[in-house]
């Protein structure tokens, strides 16, 4: 699969995530209604660009799985105890996608990680918002994966 399939399968997860937090919607219902009419559909003049479906659906259903775990994981790396459920939805939905795929999917370089969520938080929030969610999951990326970091 391409990068950039694998870029907009990210921002999905990320989008699902946050559909379902606010939503009140499962994970069975929101898969379904992002890969029969949201990836690689135009949407109210939007194209949205195919993704990597695997993927897509490893990470969603990987964060919910893990999601004890991962908001442990973030609540420790947030600066000043600031405790993650603070944060707005869509920041949550990076923060948990970003660490389970540090935590998780260790065929993805940590570096790539950081770099694809942050840039999905580009597409959300201004440059100190970024700023934050490099970070955090540059904290994470350091904890979970030091060996990738040494020098």
């Amino acid at each position: 699969m391409s990068v950039e399939q694998r870029s907009a399968a990210r921002l999905a997860v990320v989008q699902a995530l946050y559909q379902m937090e606010v939503g009140g919607k499962g994970v069975n219902e929101v898969s379904a209604e992002f890969e029969a009419h949201w990836i690689g559909r135009e949407i109210e003049g939007e194209q949205y660009k195919p993704a990597e479906l695997a993927f897509f659906r490893d990470v969603l259903r990987g964060v919910l799985a893990d999601q004890q775990m991962i908001d442990r994981k973030i609540d420790a790396a947030l600066a000043g105890g600031w405790p993650l459920q603070r944060l707005e939805a869509v920041m949550r939905a990076i923060l948990r996608a970003g660490a389970f795929e540090l935590e998780k999917r260790r065929d993805v370089p940590a570096k790539v990680v950081i770099t694809e969520y942050v840039d999905v938080a580009g597409a959300f929030f201004e440059a100190i918002q970024a700023g934050m969610i490099n970070a955090v999951l540059d904290k994470i990326a350091r904890d979970a994966r030091p060996e990738e970091f040494a020098t």
